[in-house]
């Protein structure tokens, strides 16, 4: 047993050598460096043995001093024989010698390593700030990465919490759509206000069945980017000083600075070289899907609906107000601000999170707000009573784009689709 130790220990020696000709040579010899050390274990005399395998691995037959440098250097491979030693040596020597060669411990890297130098030298107090230098290494290296984790931990919370804040406000209990949900057709009935008892009534169309609805299957995602560019090519011509431009197509109402200008008035023939017949016809075909949509979702004939003012595009973004006309954020019921509603539908012509932060649109109702998260395609459509109270949120980045359609049962308030004249 003791020989097949020395000879794995000698195949160890060996592999560390890297297979240089001088560690194959002194192979064989391995065994006998240890067989006195095994001999002696053997025989029961441990600390003999240790003595006699001491001055093999340490001096090979020379003393330290006398070595050349970088020989006392080259100690890799005998470096890899200390743990299967020392574990050895642990298991069946602690009883008998194991305080001595706790106290010999320190000495081995001292014999491995460069001679040492006279005292008076300077050397060894040159030295011992490296020493400290490597004592203090691990402590130090351990309190930067106990840093550097906090500071993640930190930066992370940080950034989740700005995360919350840019993306919309606080006390929305329920969310009504999601942005990644894709929805055939979601209904919620609500009872209806009494705003419509003051309004002239019509048969088979004024609600007497009230709600809201979302649908994401109506229009088309690219449909909408393309309804989308309609808006971007007209809004381009003007513009509001805050945050929350319209452009109307109906009448040309366009956001300038402060005030609005009427499109056709100021281009004139140009029109035509803004907007194409295609755009408008795109621009039909929507309005008449959404439509046909409210209508079979409130059971009413479409025929009975008529488009309404204002209807209109809406391009908001985080600059700050300037005038009342930017401030969109408010709550409000459409009855009471337009007369003329009675059924409200928006088309959302970017994506929450990712065109925009903020902006989600929000039921406002007592200790249970509800919120749609605004998503291209998206047709969300709901009366338009107190029942349905409401709001935008404030778009904190980012651009939102939408489509505001409104629809009244009364013919006499209805409105053409835009053409060309």
């Amino acid at each position: 047993m003791l020989s097949g130790v020395a000879r794995t220990l000698g195949r160890w020696r060996a592999e560390a050598t890297g297979g240089h000709a001088a560690g194959r040579g002194r192979t064989s010899d391995l065994g006998s460096e240890l067989g006195p050390f095994l001999v002696g274990w053997g025989s029961g005399e441990p600390r003999a043995g240790c003595a006699a395998l001491g001055l093999r691995l340490l001096g090979s037959g020379r003393p330290l001093r006398s070595r050349p440098p970088s020989e006392s250097l080259r100690v890799s491979g005998r470096a890899s024989l200390a743990l299967p030693l020392a574990k050895l040596v642990s298991a069946r020597a602690a009883p008998v010698f194991g305080p001595a060669l706790r106290r010999a411990g320190p000495m081995a890297p001292q014999r491995r390593g460069a001679p040492k130098a006279p005292e008076g030298s300077g050397v060894t107090e040159r030295k011992r700030p490296s020493s400290m230098k490597s004592a203090r290494a691990p402590r130090e290296v351990w309190s930067k990465w106990l840093r550097a984790a906090v500071l993640g931990t930190c930066a992370t919370l940080a950034a989740l919490l700005l995360w919350g804040s840019l993306g919309g406000d606080d006390g929305v209990t329920e969310v009504l759509a999601h942005r990644g949900e894709v929805l055939s057709g979601r209904f919620i009935e609500v009872p209806c206000s009494e705003d419509y008892n003051s309004h002239r009534r019509f048969e088979g169309c004024s609600p007497t069945r009230c709600g809201r609805g979302i649908t994401d299957t109506i229009i088309t995602r690219d449909e909408a980017r393309r309804i989308r560019s309609i808006a971007e090519k007209g809004l381009a011509l003007g513009g509001s000083g805050g945050g929350a431009s319209i452009l109307d197509l109906h009448s040309g109402a366009l956001s300038a600075g402060k005030h609005f200008v009427n499109l056709y008035r100021y281009f004139g023939d140009k029109i035509e070289n803004i907007f194409s017949e295609e755009d408008f016809q795109l621009y039909r075909d929507v309005r008449q899907k959404v439509q046909l949509a409210v209508a079979q979702a409130f059971g009413i004939g479409a025929s009975a609906l008529h488009l309404t003012k204002p209807t209109f595009f809406s391009r908001i973004n985080s600059t700050a107000a300037r005038t009342a006309h930017d401030e969109y954020w408010h709550a409000h019921v459409d009855k009471e601000t337009y007369g003329s509603f009675d059924y409200t539908s928006l088309l959302y012509l970017s994506d929450y999170l990712e065109d925009f932060g903020g902006g989600r649109f929000v039921f406002v109702e007592e200790g249970a707000n509800k919120t749609v998260e605004p998503r291209a395609g998206r047709v969300s459509f709901f009366t338009s009573g107190s029942e349905n109270l409401h709001r935008v949120e404030k778009v904190r980045w980012g651009t939102r784009y939408a489509i505001t359609i409104a629809f009244t049962c009364n013919p006499d308030q209805g409105i053409a689709d835009p053409a060309f004249t």
